[in-house]
């Protein structure tokens, strides 16, 4: 286990420059427990900045404007990796996306290898789309583009 940063090195920075699976913990609103979301939406707007969108209906945004402490688990460069910040909504609705998400920024407060000592990823999680691949894409597409303008 190597020293907590305070960023993103620049092998995750350039991993969350692209669809990214990883998985997003935040604080339950009602139960004051820990919540688990799989997400894929999400990238580095910099190396002090995360930024997802996940649909206006989901849980994860009353959990984060009860509580904003979160977490996200990334799997790369052999390793897992665990991002610590702080969430906050910066659009309610992004526009040019068909269907209705919000858009939130993670300010990073430090950064964790959490992969246990003598040991490396040797295959990350894969994931694909269970729809129409060409739909999917698009979609992809345009919320990636909504999300940086956001």
């Amino acid at each position: 286990m190597t020293e907590a940063a305070t960023q993103l090195s620049e092998t995750l920075f350039a991993l969350l420059q692209k669809e990214t699976f990883c998985l997003l913990g935040t604080t339950d609103a009602e139960t004051g427990g820990p919540a688990a979301n799989a997400i894929s939406w999400i990238y580095a707007v910099n190396p002090a900045t995360l930024r997802f969108a996940v649909d206006q209906r989901s849980r994860i945004i009353s959990n984060v404007n009860t509580n904003s402490t979160v977490n996200v688990t990334l799997f790369g460069g052999g390793t897992v990796n665990v991002v610590y910040g702080h969430a906050k909504v910066i659009k309610n609705e992004l526009e040019e996306v068909p269907f209705k998400l919000s858009c939130m920024d993670i300010e990073i407060s430090f950064v964790r290898d959490a992969m246990f000592y003598g040991a490396r990823i040797s295959t990350e999680p894969e994931y694909e789309k269970t729809y129409d691949k060409r739909a999917a894409a698009k979609l992809d597409n345009q919320v990636f583009s909504a999300m940086r303008k956001a």
